[in-house]
């Protein structure tokens, strides 16, 4: 039986305004109650790889139980939740300095230790500002500690209600784990909930299932341990010994998805910041892709602790991408909820991305049927980068595919585009609408299509935005076919014998000139068009500004309160055009009316309704009057 000294029992104050301190810690450092279980393991993983550093000097600390473990025990009947561990273990006076003295650390004096010896076995250690088992108050009316530490007969109590003081006395050896550190929280009444298996479970999965050390449950007072996680963190392994099932696996559970990953990104940075990344590219679209307030999906682990996965280490434009980064580097606030901006998150979030866009170049070029399938599920969120993120503009062109008037339905890149330029073409030509079938029957492709021209379809709503932030790819100005001159006269037909007159005769000049002043402010200009064969008539927009496409959106998102006039090309050798342009100046209402109707002809193939509807009709009467008169006659 052991007799205790009760001599040797003292209470002590807290060496800190601990009142106001413990209210700030509870109420104010940390957002989460759930993270006190994240902080109570770090702090038994510390003491864990404290005495693993120990031991390479002093082997005999390690005794006969040389396997290091956590063990949370559960007791629900007494809403009691305990946190174990066997290692280093606290003496009298490390118990009062390390949990009596707020924010004393007793890792970062051990780092500085370390530091000071300048050794070359350093531990990886976790805590920084001796406030995280402070934590446990959020949840517990009262908190006991014991330790006995290794190589120590003595075991020692801490016990505190969190409001201003605490007691250290000596403990029973019965009462003390062999070695290391027992954390008992009695648990208050709307926390009983912490003592559920299936809740500590996703708690500990969620945050610190990866830690250095393996953790076991014990679900009831006598129960068996059982091991929950190994100590082994999947990123932290070589590649040659995880195998593609593996990684599958922890695909799955990070993604929360069933599918299996089209790409796994797997490397270790090294030199001035070193951190390890696992990423991986999902083999199908999540559900929220386009959900505005959807974030990133890369989760930020500090010496395999979770620490947020609100860091957006990735650009918005590669949400798609999910995994996770570690480093031993990173500055943390206070709660370590929160990281700090620091050039060593900016090199991270730099390197993470110049990797992920480097290996999906690499697999474009090698494996040109995966990456298809990968732009077919995300493509139209990559090319927001292109909108956005100015300095990997380049890189983000020559990695988008589009579907192109040449394509016959499949994907096309601007380097496939350049590759097949028509003699004296200038630009790349794309065409931007809402439905890829409409962009195909655009009147605005015919001249294209006579001279062999390939024309872009880009029928995302990103692409009336992107278009406008990439003028030039490889030196060639990108340019829509529904603004200004089409330029296309030096450009030969494809059949030369299909080639029109050079010059417009007299009498459709004369007609285009009429259809100007009888049209008047509705239109900027009426010009005889290059890029129209089979159609009448088109609309396009002027040589500056949005082009029609992108003008619709902002008008219709209110962005601009007025729109710019269009310009009405017409087919000076389309028969209608003609024949309309041979009738005598006898009838010029009818000559009138037609101009009103080609005008309304070009909006509908735009996508918009005649300009007035009453009068087109009127109009549209009066034409089919005169037609089946003189048919009657």
């Amino acid at each position: 039986m052991t007799v205790i000294d009760e001599t040797r029992h003292e209470s002590r104050a807290f060496e800190a305004d601990v009142a106001k301190l413990l209210n700030l810690i509870v109420h104010s450092v940390y957002s989460d109650k759930e993270v006190f279980v994240r902080e109570l393991i770090s702090n038994a993983a510390d003491a864990c790889e404290k005495l693993r550093y120990e031991a390479i000097a002093s082997p005999a600390l390690l005794g006969d139980d040389p396997t290091l473990r956590i063990t949370l025990l559960i007791d629900a009947d007494n809403k009691r939740l305990t946190v174990e561990d066997n290692g280093i273990g606290m003496s009298r006076e490390e118990l009062v300095q390390g949990l009596g003295t707020i924010a004393h650390s007793g890792t970062k004096a051990f780092l500085d230790r370390i530091e000071a010896a300048q050794s070359s076995e350093g531990a990886t250690l976790i805590g920084q500002f001796g406030v995280g088992f402070y934590s446990a108050f959020m949840v517990a009316d009262r908190v006991e500690v014991f330790s006995r530490r290794a190589g120590s007969e003595e075991a020692w109590q801490w016990s505190s209600d969190g409001k201003g003081t605490f007691s250290v006395s000596p403990a029973a050896l019965d009462a003390a784990p062999r070695r290391g550190t027992r954390v008992v929280l009695h648990l208050m009444d709307d926390a009983k909930s912490y003592t559920e298996r299936f809740r500590l479970e996703r708690i500990v999965r969620t945050q610190s299932g990866h830690v250095p050390v393996p953790i076991a449950f014990v679900e009831k007072p006598g129960a068996e341990p059982a091991e929950f996680a190994d100590g082994a963190a999947l990123w932290a392994k070589p590649k040659s010994d995880i195998s593609t099932a593996d990684y599958t696996d922890f695909y799955r559970s990070l993604a929360g998805q069933l599918d299996e990953p089209d790409v796994t990104i797997h490397f270790r940075a090294e030199g001035r910041h070193e951190y390890t990344a696992l990423a991986f590219i999902p083999g199908s679209r999540p559900f929220d892709l386009f959900d505005v307030d959807r974030k990133g999906r890369i989760k930020l682990y500090v010496k395999r602790v979770f620490i947020t996965d609100e860091a957006e280490i990735l650009p918005r434009y590669l949400r798609f991408v999910c995994g996770l980064v570690d480093s031993a580097d990173l500055p943390l606030n206070i709660s370590r909820e929160m990281i700090q901006e620091s050039p060593i998150l900016t090199a991270i979030r730099k390197g993470m991305t110049s990797r992920v866009l480097g290996d999906l170049d690499k697999l474009a070029e090698k494996e040109p049927e995966t990456y298809a399938k990968i732009w077919d599920n995300f493509g139209a969120v990559l090319k927001e980068g292109i909108y956005g993120d100015f300095e990997r503009r380049d890189a983000l062109l020559a990695l988008c595919r589009f579907k192109t008037t040449s394509s016959a339905g499949s994907w096309r890149s601007l380097k496939d585009y350049i590759a097949s330029l028509k003699d004296n073409q200038t630009a790349i030509y794309y065409l931007v609408g809402d439905d890829l079938a409409r962009l195909e029957a655009s009147p605005h492709l015919e001249g294209f299509r006579a001279r062999g021209v390939e024309v872009l379809l880009l029928a995302d709503p990103i692409d009336s935005f992107w278009v406008t932030s990439a003028p030039s790819f490889d030196g060639m100005p990108l340019k829509s076919v529904t603004q200004g001159a089409a330029d296309l006269a030096l450009i030969p037909r494809v059949d030369a014998k299909q080639e029109g007159a050079p010059e417009t005769d007299k009498a459709v000049a004369d007609f285009l000139a009429l259809i100007k002043d009888t049209l008047g402010e509705a239109v900027s200009d009426v010009r005889a068009s290059d890029r129209l064969t089979d159609s009448a008539v088109c609309l396009v927009a002027p040589e500056y500004g949005p082009d029609r496409q992108l003008e619709k959106l902002l008008a219709g998102a209110g962005r601009i309160k007025s729109t710019a006039k269009p310009i009405l090309e017409i087919n000076p050798r389309h028969d209608i055009v003609v024949a309309l342009a041979a009738l005598s100046d006898d009838d010029l209402a009818f000559k009138r009316d037609a101009a009103h109707l080609l005008f309304d002809e070009a909006r509908v193939l735009d996508g918009d309704r005649p300009a007035d509807a009453r009068m087109f009709c009127e109009r549209l009467a009066r034409i089919l009057t005169r037609s089946l008169g003189k048919k009657t006659a």
